[in-house]
């Protein structure tokens, strides 16, 4: 098994850093990743390899931004460290001092923390429900984190902005209609519009089909602008 390849219990892993749901994402092994980000690795044989690492980058860099714009809920971690006695903050560094625990500042004489401003990707965690509905928001519904997804169409996926129930409704009826028998394909697909007239919004409240919106869709998924019953 090639050595970025998922591994299966990664689906167990809730939450996920920022880092290893960028490398999920781009369906690439999170463990593969060298530290520097900058290729991958195998823990193995030690042998490095390039081939696909823009894709975890950008998949990085898409999350950041929607961390950092607070569109992906995210649990912010920094790395940090306590002050040596006659030690200052570096370059992109912050110091924070302990309080009492009325929240008053010390008087320096006790020790502080130097954490660094920028966060850290590696620490910073996502919640698998947020990612999931974060990627659903951007139009992604493949991948790692909808493992039990289908290849359906965007036309005929409920969840998609455009969706439109009666064109749904009459590419599903095509394509289960194959035989008519001996009545005609519209009245074929009208029947099968009736018994699943529910999932498409052509039933009322009590449940009885609308014949009208069943008719116009069986107009339009019908192949035998013709009339009748099949020639045999």
């Amino acid at each position: 098994m090639d050595f970025k390849t998922i591994n299966q219990f990664w689906g167990l892993v809730d939450p996920l850093t920022v880092r290893q749901a960028a490398a999920l994402i781009a369906g690439v092994d999170p463990n593969s990743v060298d530290d520097s980000g900058e290729w991958f690795k195998d823990s193995e044989t030690g042998l490095t390899d390039g081939d696909g690492i823009a894709w975890v980058k950008t998949a990085l860099a898409a999350l950041e931004n929607a961390v950092n714009a607070g569109k992906l809920k995210a649990t912010i971690r920094r790395n940090a460290r306590m002050q040596a006695w006659d030690e200052w903050p570096n370059h992109g560094e912050a110091l924070r001092e302990f309080g009492d625990d009325d929240g008053r500042i010390r008087d320096g004489s006790e020790p502080a923390v130097i954490y660094c401003e920028a966060l850290d990707w590696g620490k910073t965690t996502v919640e698998v429900v947020d990612l999931r509905a974060w990627l659903e928001s951007n139009g992604i519904r493949t991948g790692f984190f909808f493992p039990t997804a289908a290849d359906t169409p965007d036309y005929l996926d409920p969840k998609n902005l455009r969706y439109a129930p009666k064109l749904a409704a009459s590419v599903r009826a095509w394509l289960a209609v194959t035989d008519t028998g001996k009545t005609s394909p519209k009245r074929a697909l009208a029947k099968w519009l009736r018994e699943h007239a529910a999932e498409f919004g052509l039933s009322d409240d009590e449940g009885k089909p609308n014949e009208t919106g069943i008719e116009e869709v069986a107009k339009v998924a019908n192949w035998q602008l013709g009339g009748g019953a099949p020639k045999t």
